[in-house]
C-alpha cells in the first residue's frame, strides 16, 4: 500500500469565521443601480471531531497514491504542487481506495458531490481548516510568523520541505505559509461561479496574506504554482442525506447564495447549478 498522510485527531469545537463578502450580495428586492454595500460579517460554526493531515500532502505521498513516477529525491518531502482542485479531490478518492475507506466524492465531469457520511479522505471545509489552523488561538496566527511559516520574509525561491518550522498546538505543520491549501467550499457562488476556496498563504506571500482568516479563491481546474492541499478524514454527517450539509458547509446555502435575481454588479458570475 502506498504511504498515506499522517493524520491528527482534531477535537470538536466552535470557530468564528470572518466573511467580508457575506453582506454584499444583491437582494431579491426591486431592481436598483446602486452597487451592494460591502460589509464584514462573522458566523459561528460548531464542528464535530475529525482528522486532518499533519502536513500538506507531499510529493512522495501524491506520487505513490496516484501511481505515477516518483519525484526526484530532493522533492519527495515538498508539498505536492501545483495541484488543481479537481486533481486534489480525485487524489482523495484514490487514497480512500488504498486505505479501504468509503470514497467521499462522486465525480461526474466538473460536478463533484460530497457524501458527508463517508469515512474516506477529503478536503477540509473552510471551518475545519481554520479551526485546525488556529488550534484554539484567536490571534491572526498561532505563533511568530518567522517561526511557523515560510513566507516572502524568508526569501526562498519555492516550496520548502514540510515540517521545517514549528507546529501549532494541535501538532500541525505548515498550515500557514509554504503553499496555499484547497478547501472543499466554494469561494462565493454569487460572484465567482464554481471557484473554490484556498487558505493559508504561500512561500512568496507577505505577512498580511498569511493569517488564519485570509481567504482566496480560484477556478477548480486552475494549476497555480503556489497551491497544494491537505486532507481531512471522518464522517461528519448522515450518509446519503440530501442536500448535504456538514462542518459549516451546506449545499442549500450554496444554491441560495447563487440565486442572484435582477441586476448584478459587473463581473459577478453566479453559479447556476450550485
Amino acid at each position: 500500500m502506498p504511504a498515506l498522510p499522517q493524520m491528527i485527531s482534531i477535537p470538536a469545537g466552535v470557530v468564528e469565521l470572518r466573511d467580508a463578502r457575506a453582506g454584499s450580495r444583491p437582494t431579491h428586492t426591486a431592481p436598483t443601480r446602486t452597487a451592494p454595500t460591502q460589509t464584514t460579517l462573522t458566523r459561528t460554526v460548531s464542528l464535530r471531531a475529525f482528522e486532518i493531515g499533519r502536513t500538506p500532502v507531499t510529493c512522495a505521498e501524491y506520487d505513490g497514491v496516484a501511481a505515477r513516477p516518483s519525484s526526484p529525491a530532493d522533492r519527495a518531502a515538498l508539498p505536492a504542487h501545483p495541484v488543481s482542485w479537481f486533481a486534489a479531490v480525485q487524489w482523495c478518492n484514490l487514497a480512500s481506495d488504498a486505505a479501504g475507506l468509503d470514497r467521499a466524492y462522486a465525480i461526474d465531469d466538473r460536478r463533484v458531490s460530497w457524501d458527508v457520511g463517508a469515512d474516506g479522505f477529503r478536503l477540509p471545509t473552510e471551518a475545519e481548516w481554520e479551526w485546525a489552523c488556529r488550534a484554539e488561538v484567536t490571534a491572526p496566527r498561532y505563533g511568530p510568523l518567522g517561526e511557523i511559516a515560510w513566507t516572502a520574509a524568508d526569501e526562498v525561491a519555492g516550496a520548502q520541505p514540510v515540517a521545517g518550522k514549528a507546529a501549532n498546538a494541535f501538532g500541525l505543520f505548515d498550515t500557514l505559509g509554504n503553499v496555499w491549501e484547497w478547501c472543499w467550499d466554494h469561494a462565493d457562488t454569487a460572484r465567482y461561479g464554481d471557484y473554490r476556496s484556498l487558505r493559508g498563504g504561500g512561500w512568496a506571500d507577505r505577512e498580511w496574506s498569511v493569517r488564519a482568516s485570509v481567504r482566496r479563491g480560484s477556478a477548480p481546474d486552475a494549476v497555480l504554482e503556489d497551491v497544494g492541499f491537505r486532507v481531512a478524514r471522518g464522517a461528519v454527517g448522515e450518509p446519503g442525506v440530501e442536500p448535504n450539509a456538514a462542518q459549516g458547509w451546506s449545499a442549500a446555502a450554496d444554491r441560495e447564495r447563487a440565486d442572484v435575481r435582477g441586476p448584478r454588479p459587473i463581473g459577478w458570475t453566479p453559479l447556476r447549478d450550485a
